[in-house]
Protein backbone atom coordinates (compact mmCIF):
# COMPACT_ATOMS: atom_id res chain seq x y z
CA UNK A 1 0.00 0.00 0.00
CA UNK A 2 1.14 3.28 -0.69
CA UNK A 3 2.02 6.00 1.53
CA UNK A 4 -0.38 8.09 -0.33
CA UNK A 5 -3.03 5.00 -0.06
CA UNK A 6 -1.99 5.16 4.15
CA UNK A 7 -3.05 8.75 4.63
CA UNK A 8 -6.39 8.23 3.08
CA UNK A 9 -6.91 5.16 4.98
CA UNK A 10 -6.06 6.64 8.28
CA UNK A 11 -5.01 5.53 11.49
CA UNK A 12 -6.25 5.82 14.82
CA UNK A 13 -8.04 8.67 15.36
CA UNK A 14 -8.19 9.29 11.72
CA UNK A 15 -8.82 5.70 10.92
CA UNK A 16 -11.98 4.26 8.76
CA UNK A 17 -13.36 3.25 12.35
CA UNK A 18 -13.74 6.87 13.36
CA UNK A 19 -15.65 7.98 9.93
CA UNK A 20 -17.74 5.06 10.72
CA UNK A 21 -18.64 6.62 14.14
CA UNK A 22 -19.11 10.00 12.32
CA UNK A 23 -21.76 8.46 9.95
CA UNK A 24 -23.50 6.83 12.91
CA UNK A 25 -23.74 10.25 14.97
CA UNK A 26 -24.90 12.20 11.62
CA UNK A 27 -27.64 9.16 11.47
CA UNK A 28 -28.75 9.92 15.25
CA UNK A 29 -29.12 13.72 14.12
CA UNK A 30 -31.26 13.26 11.45
CA UNK A 31 -29.45 12.73 8.06
CA UNK A 32 -31.11 9.77 6.51
CA UNK A 33 -29.94 10.28 2.79
CA UNK A 34 -27.80 6.52 2.47
CA UNK A 35 -25.67 8.18 -0.46
CA UNK A 36 -24.94 11.16 1.29
CA UNK A 37 -23.72 9.13 4.62
CA UNK A 38 -21.53 6.91 2.64
CA UNK A 39 -19.81 9.82 1.01
CA UNK A 40 -18.84 11.09 4.22
CA UNK A 41 -18.17 7.68 5.09
CA UNK A 42 -15.33 7.24 2.07
CA UNK A 43 -14.13 10.87 2.10
CA UNK A 44 -11.34 11.30 4.38
CA UNK A 45 -11.58 15.05 6.13
CA UNK A 46 -8.39 14.76 7.61
CA UNK A 47 -6.57 15.17 4.67
CA UNK A 48 -8.78 18.75 4.19
CA UNK A 49 -7.56 20.16 7.62
CA UNK A 50 -4.12 21.02 8.65
CA UNK A 51 -1.83 18.45 9.84
CA UNK A 52 -1.98 19.79 13.57
CA UNK A 53 -6.04 19.38 13.58
CA UNK A 54 -6.10 16.06 11.77
CA UNK A 55 -7.39 14.08 14.86
CA UNK A 56 -9.82 16.06 15.42
CA UNK A 57 -11.18 15.89 11.80
CA UNK A 58 -14.24 13.19 12.53
CA UNK A 59 -15.28 15.58 15.50
CA UNK A 60 -18.83 16.98 14.41
CA UNK A 61 -17.49 20.67 14.35
CA UNK A 62 -16.50 23.54 12.09
CA UNK A 63 -12.55 23.73 12.18
CA UNK A 64 -10.23 26.66 10.75
CA UNK A 65 -8.17 26.31 7.60
CA UNK A 66 -6.65 29.60 7.41
CA UNK A 67 -7.29 32.94 5.72
CA UNK A 68 -10.27 33.02 8.23
CA UNK A 69 -11.91 30.36 6.76
CA UNK A 70 -13.43 27.11 8.56
CA UNK A 71 -14.06 23.55 6.95
CA UNK A 72 -18.03 23.35 7.70
CA UNK A 73 -19.46 21.17 10.71
CA UNK A 74 -19.82 17.59 8.83
CA UNK A 75 -23.68 17.89 10.16
CA UNK A 76 -24.26 20.57 8.50
CA UNK A 77 -22.30 19.30 4.96
CA UNK A 78 -24.72 16.51 5.44
CA UNK A 79 -27.68 18.26 5.73
CA UNK A 80 -26.79 21.09 2.98
CA UNK A 81 -26.20 17.98 0.74
CA UNK A 82 -29.27 16.01 1.57
CA UNK A 83 -31.30 19.40 1.18
CA UNK A 84 -29.83 19.96 -2.78
CA UNK A 85 -30.80 16.09 -3.50
CA UNK A 86 -34.36 16.49 -2.07
CA UNK A 87 -35.89 18.00 -5.33
CA UNK A 88 -33.51 16.23 -7.75
CA UNK A 89 -32.07 12.81 -6.93
CA UNK A 90 -29.70 12.63 -9.44
CA UNK A 91 -28.34 16.15 -10.51
CA UNK A 92 -25.67 15.80 -13.33
CA UNK A 93 -24.68 19.23 -12.81
CA UNK A 94 -23.56 21.20 -9.39
CA UNK A 95 -22.04 24.56 -8.71
CA UNK A 96 -20.24 25.29 -5.10
CA UNK A 97 -19.75 28.41 -4.45
CA UNK A 98 -16.59 29.09 -2.01
CA UNK A 99 -14.85 26.05 -2.09
CA UNK A 100 -12.79 26.41 0.77
CA UNK A 101 -10.80 22.80 2.08
CA UNK A 102 -11.81 21.23 -0.67
CA UNK A 103 -14.07 19.15 1.12
CA UNK A 104 -18.06 19.11 0.30
CA UNK A 105 -16.53 19.63 -3.55
CA UNK A 106 -15.15 16.04 -2.66
CA UNK A 107 -18.47 14.87 -1.00
CA UNK A 108 -20.25 16.12 -4.22
CA UNK A 109 -18.35 14.48 -6.16
CA UNK A 110 -19.19 11.42 -4.75
CA UNK A 111 -22.75 12.02 -5.50
CA UNK A 112 -23.15 13.54 -9.12
CA UNK A 113 -20.94 13.36 -12.54
CA UNK A 114 -19.75 17.04 -12.89
CA UNK A 115 -19.20 19.60 -9.69
CA UNK A 116 -17.73 23.01 -10.77
CA UNK A 117 -16.86 25.07 -7.59
CA UNK A 118 -15.30 28.80 -7.26
CA UNK A 119 -12.99 30.01 -4.62
CA UNK A 120 -12.13 33.98 -3.80
CA UNK A 121 -8.53 33.64 -1.88
CA UNK A 122 -5.89 32.28 -4.10
CA UNK A 123 -2.88 30.65 -1.60
CA UNK A 124 -6.68 28.52 -0.72
CA UNK A 125 -7.59 27.71 -3.85
CA UNK A 126 -4.20 26.80 -5.21
CA UNK A 127 -3.85 24.48 -2.12
CA UNK A 128 -7.11 22.55 -2.57
CA UNK A 129 -6.98 22.45 -6.61
CA UNK A 130 -3.79 20.86 -5.50
CA UNK A 131 -5.57 18.09 -3.08
CA UNK A 132 -8.31 17.89 -5.20
CA UNK A 133 -6.30 16.50 -7.81
CA UNK A 134 -3.88 14.58 -5.88
CA UNK A 135 -7.29 12.53 -4.15
CA UNK A 136 -8.29 11.60 -7.82
CA UNK A 137 -11.40 13.64 -8.15
CA UNK A 138 -11.15 13.79 -11.68
CA UNK A 139 -14.82 15.60 -11.91
CA UNK A 140 -14.39 18.48 -9.64
CA UNK A 141 -13.49 21.78 -11.91
CA UNK A 142 -12.32 24.28 -9.96
CA UNK A 143 -11.86 28.17 -10.98
CA UNK A 144 -10.32 31.47 -9.30
CA UNK A 145 -13.44 33.84 -8.92
CA UNK A 146 -16.00 35.75 -7.30
CA UNK A 147 -18.54 33.38 -6.06
CA UNK A 148 -21.10 35.73 -6.16
CA UNK A 149 -20.56 35.78 -10.25
CA UNK A 150 -21.56 32.07 -10.06
CA UNK A 151 -19.94 30.38 -13.36
CA UNK A 152 -22.11 31.90 -16.13
CA UNK A 153 -20.00 29.89 -18.49
CA UNK A 154 -21.05 26.35 -17.56
CA UNK A 155 -24.67 27.62 -16.41
CA UNK A 156 -27.48 26.65 -15.95
CA UNK A 157 -26.78 24.21 -13.26
CA UNK A 158 -29.02 21.71 -11.69
CA UNK A 159 -28.17 22.84 -8.08
CA UNK A 160 -25.83 25.18 -6.73
CA UNK A 161 -24.86 24.91 -3.36
CA UNK A 162 -23.18 28.20 -1.26
CA UNK A 163 -20.56 27.27 2.05
CA UNK A 164 -20.68 31.28 2.97
CA UNK A 165 -23.55 33.80 3.81
CA UNK A 166 -23.90 37.12 1.80
CA UNK A 167 -26.62 38.95 3.34
CA UNK A 168 -28.69 38.74 0.54
CA UNK A 169 -28.93 36.47 -2.47
CA UNK A 170 -26.78 36.88 -5.36
CA UNK A 171 -29.15 37.56 -8.29
CA UNK A 172 -26.30 36.05 -10.67
CA UNK A 173 -26.42 32.45 -8.52
CA UNK A 174 -30.55 32.65 -9.31
CA UNK A 175 -30.61 33.04 -13.04
CA UNK A 176 -27.88 30.55 -13.69
CA UNK A 177 -30.47 27.71 -12.11
CA UNK A 178 -31.69 25.66 -14.13
CA UNK A 179 -35.70 24.90 -14.24
CA UNK A 180 -36.94 22.94 -11.42
CA UNK A 181 -33.33 23.67 -9.57
CA UNK A 182 -32.56 24.10 -6.71
CA UNK A 183 -29.95 26.90 -4.49
CA UNK A 184 -29.06 25.19 -0.85
CA UNK A 185 -27.74 28.97 0.77
CA UNK A 186 -27.17 30.33 4.25
CA UNK A 187 -28.16 34.29 4.27
CA UNK A 188 -27.40 36.61 6.86
CA UNK A 189 -25.17 38.90 8.39
CA UNK A 190 -21.86 38.69 9.84
CA UNK A 191 -22.36 37.99 13.78
CA UNK A 192 -26.41 37.78 13.66
CA UNK A 193 -28.62 35.43 13.12
CA UNK A 194 -28.24 33.31 9.95
CA UNK A 195 -31.37 31.19 8.55
CA UNK A 196 -30.15 27.92 6.27
CA UNK A 197 -32.29 27.92 2.69
CA UNK A 198 -33.53 26.36 -0.37
CA UNK A 199 -34.63 28.36 -3.74
CA UNK A 200 -36.22 26.26 -6.19
CA UNK A 201 -36.54 27.86 -9.61
CA UNK A 202 -40.12 26.71 -10.65
CA UNK A 203 -39.73 28.49 -14.53
CA UNK A 204 -38.34 31.42 -16.06
CA UNK A 205 -38.96 34.41 -13.70
CA UNK A 206 -40.40 32.21 -10.35
CA UNK A 207 -38.81 30.46 -7.57
CA UNK A 208 -40.05 29.49 -4.19
CA UNK A 209 -38.41 29.25 -0.88
CA UNK A 210 -38.27 27.42 2.41
CA UNK A 211 -36.78 28.11 5.41
CA UNK A 212 -35.09 25.58 7.29
CA UNK A 213 -32.64 25.99 10.67
CA UNK A 214 -30.37 29.07 11.96
CA UNK A 215 -26.82 28.50 11.04
CA UNK A 216 -23.18 30.25 11.24
CA UNK A 217 -21.63 30.65 8.33
CA UNK A 218 -18.34 33.04 7.08
CA UNK A 219 -19.32 35.87 4.84
CA UNK A 220 -19.81 36.00 1.31
CA UNK A 221 -17.20 38.56 -0.24
CA UNK A 222 -17.22 40.13 -3.30
CA UNK A 223 -13.94 40.16 -5.09
CA UNK A 224 -10.71 37.95 -5.01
Amino acid sequence: MSKRELDIQGIGMTSQRTRNRLVERLYERGIRNEAVLKAISITPRHLFVDEAMATRAYEDTALPIGYGQTISQPYIVARMTELLLANTPTPRKILEVGTGSGYQAAILAALVPEVFTVERIEPLYRSTQALLRDLGHRNIRTRLSDGSWGWEHEAPFDAIIATAAPENVPPALLAQLAIGGILVIPTGKQGQSQVLQTITRDDADKYSTTQHEPVLFVPLISGH
